[in-house]
């Protein structure tokens, strides 16, 4: 199965992406379509066999355009903006000048109807031509009651001008102006929600901003060249000087500078990186000149990833989303049918244009934008808002789950303790030092990098070794293991008691030891410190007032873990497990609730994958970040509670928008057919209708914006 991502222009409404994605199934070949109206991203799945160039060429037949970049996209949303600002401009102009036409009684028929053509078919021109494509192919959108709507008034006004002496006095009335003033309204409405929308996702733009066209390389002779950033390849040696943005992912080689990471993880202050260390595209050099290795290519950087993320995680559907999507999808028919049916009661006690004109309000009122809208804005809004906060949403299903959540589970070492490993005490001698330290450097884990550091004080360490890394215990390498006592208990390696009490007695002071032996026999232990992260001990508090149950799950000792967990007030601790043990207690915990895990190592991948929420820290490995949910830019626990505040707000205005526009239908559908005229006399003109829906749809966006101010 092979999946394209295409960039699609021109839709005006949620049901412009469902049309898209009902279209695209009927090809063959085509397995799954999810288009994302906020994004203008449309992902597909296919087989090898599908014709692409035949869902393309179905997208344009649609009255849609494919951009070729995010840019090109860019300028087309750009120019569709300014398009609507002016035909609004212009529709509005006409919309007056019929409006004083006709309320002062002139006899200037002929220019009513060539200037209500005007603002009708060439003001409006999008949504008809949208509409009629979209009736030729059996889709219907919202388009399509705007045209049968604005149609509808035009040709009766027409009537009435021509057979004004066959309508009832009380009818007799001309709504040119209310045909193109459901045109200005509906035009207002698109461009307020085109420039929210791009507020919402103002985020994205700004790291799309970030990345750089140009950099500078450093050919074999050692000349500088200027190249395309997007046609750097792996093993390149890139020029980065003061006050330019690094246009790579890579290890600097040469030089050292100060580096403002804040655009991709929030940190304040600059950061000071020096040969050997990463750095990413993206980031701003402050102060230095670096010469940096490109280890990734262009579409693999961090900062290529994280939009990748953001664009997939605004396509999502949550679960509430789908349910509003079938209602929109058989909404409009409804509609159509509801219209109709207006009429013919009406019609019933004898009065044809009365149920005319109630059948155009019941059409132009029942807009389902605000409905379409009510969930993706809201997540849009919510991705951006995250962001602000260092939190990447990889999934924003997870943030409907957050909902129910009963238990949270922390792995212990990088996730409720800093990773910041130093060795205490060896009682190895030089010489095994030496070999411990050769095989640890080969190794990115935290208590391998704590070995070798501090092996690097002692003796010149050379790299030489080969191991093989055994998770849940530790590492092997030829006639060598550094790990855990079961490690060494597998190897029928065993430990006289002198030397289990001294173990015991580190353990017991809150110390991590690695055991070692060389040659089947035990060589002697490692004693290491790791500290609790500083607002751990307030994370599992608000957690508890949540009635959310904190957890720990780690590998290490059931010392070291209980010693943990009585800090923290942890009641529920699993110690000693193994990668596979994780998983079960996870699938365990489930079975009572649903769970989020919170982890970073490359033994929690498959328990994040089971749990109902994965968050990974981002000083993790890539395998836990790919496997979870959320990351937490700044590796910070505080993200832990500003996630479940922010999943909170946002399914809150999900809901307010949700039943927002169902009310607003609900209401107004009754109210537009004519309920209230024989008791009350008041009817509905196409005219309060076309602004009533547009009200709508502006109200759900604007409840929406409200997410990027809120407090988590």
């Amino acid at each position: 199965m092979k999946k394209i991502e295409l960039k699609i222009g021109g839709m005006s409404c949620v049901n412009c992406a469902n049309s898209i994605a009902k279209s695209a199934l009927k090809i063959p070949g085509i397995k799954s379509a999810n288009v994302d109206f906020n994004t203008h991203c449309g992902i597909f799945e296919y087989e090898k066999d599908a014709d692409i160039q035949a869902l393309k060429d179905k997208i344009i037949k649609l009255g849609f355009s494919i951009a070729k970049s995010q840019n090109e996209l860019e300028i087309s949303q750009q120019k569709e903006l300014k398009s609507l600002k002016t035909k609004f401009i212009i529709c509005t102009i006409i919309s007056v000048i019929l409006m004083w036409i006709e309320m002062g009684g002139y006899d200037l028929k002929i220019v009513m109807i060539i200037l209500a053509s005007i603002g009708v078919f060439y003001c409006g021109f999008g949504f008809y031509s949208h509409a009629i494509k979209s009736l030729k192919e059996r889709n219907y959108d919202m388009n399509v009651l705007i045209f049968l709507g604005t149609f509808c008034a035009f040709c009766y006004s027409i009537f009435a001008t021509i057979f004004h002496n066959q309508i009832p006095t009380n009818l007799n009335y001309l709504y040119f102006s209310g045909a193109t003033m459901i045109i200005t309204f509906v035009l207002l409405g698109k461009y307020l929600e085109n420039k929210a929308k791009a507020t919402a996702s103002s985020y994205l733009k700004s790291l799309i901003n970030l990345s750089p066209t140009k950099a500078f390389i450093i050919s074999s002779d050692g000349s500088t060249k200027e190249t395309l950033a997007s046609s750097l390849k792996i093993g390149d040696i890139v020029l980065v000087k003061t006050g330019s943005i690094i246009p790579c992912d890579g290890i600097i080689e040469n030089g050292g500078a100060e580096i403002d990471t804040s655009a991709i993880n929030g940190e304040s202050m600059p950061v000071y990186k020096s040969t050997g260390q990463m750095v990413y595209s993206g980031t701003l050099n402050c102060n230095g000149h670096i010469l940096i290795k490109v280890t990734k290519s262009p579409n693999d950087t961090l900062l290529a990833q994280i939009l990748n993320l953001i664009q997939n995680a605004a396509s999502k559907k949550l679960s509430i989303s789908r349910i509003a999507d079938k209602v929109a999808n058989i909404f409009i028919p409804l509609v159509i049918a509801t219209s109709v049916a207006t009429f013919c009661i009406w019609a019933s006690f004898g009065m044809e244009f009365n149920g005319i004109l109630s059948a155009i309000c019941v059409l132009i009122i029942s807009c389902p934008c605000a409905l379409g809208l009510a969930t993706p804005i809201a997540i849009v809004c919510a991705i951006s808002l995250a962001l602000k906060h260092s939190i990447l949403i990889k999934n924003p299903v997870a943030l409907e789950q957050f909902n129910d959540i009963k238990f949270a589970v922390f792995d212990k070492t990088g996730t409720i303790t800093t990773a910041d490993i130093s060795v205490i005490e060896t009682s190895l001698n030089k010489n095994d030092l030496s070999i411990v330290a050769n095989i640890s450097a080969l190794n990115s884990h935290p208590v391998s990098n704590a070995i070798t550091n501090y092996a690097k004080e002692l003796i010149n360490v050379k790299f030489q070794s080969k191991f093989e890394y055994i998770s849940g215990l530790g590492i092997k390498s030829d006639n060598v293991l550094i790990g855990n006592e079961r490690l060494l208990n597998l190897n029928l390696i065993s430990i006289d008691k002198n030397q289990k009490a001294i173990i015991e007695q580190k353990m017991d002071i809150g110390y991590g030891v690695i055991l070692v032996a060389i040659n089947g026999k035990f060589s002697g232990y490692i004693a290491i410190s790791d500290t609790i992260k500083p607002e751990a001990k307030e994370v599992i508090n608000s957690l508890k007032s949540k009635n959310i149950t904190p957890v720990i799950l780690s590998g290490d000792s059931h010392k070291i873990s209980n010693l943990v967990a009585k800090e923290l007030g942890i009641d529920m601790v699993y110690s000693e497990v193994l990668p596979h043990q994780k998983y079960e207690i996870i699938e365990d915990l489930k079975k009572s609730g649903k769970v989020a895990f919170i982890a970073d190592g490359i033994n929690d991948a498959a328990a994040l994958r089971a749990a109902d929420i994965s968050i990974a820290m981002n000083s993790g490995s890539d395998l836990a970040k790919n496997s979870a949910d959320i990351i937490l830019m700044q590796n910070s626990l505080n993200g832990v509670i500003k996630s479940i505040n922010l999943a909170k707000k946002s399914n809150t205005t999900i809901k307010q928008n949700l039943t927002w526009a169902f009310g607003y239908n609900t209401i107004c559908i009754p109210i537009a057919a004519g309920i209230l005229e024989p008791s009350f006399g008041i009817h509905l003109t196409p005219m309060w209708a076309a602004l009533a829906m547009s009200l709508s749809s502006i109200s759900v966006v604007l409840n929406s914006l409200r997410l990027k101010l809120a407090r988590i």
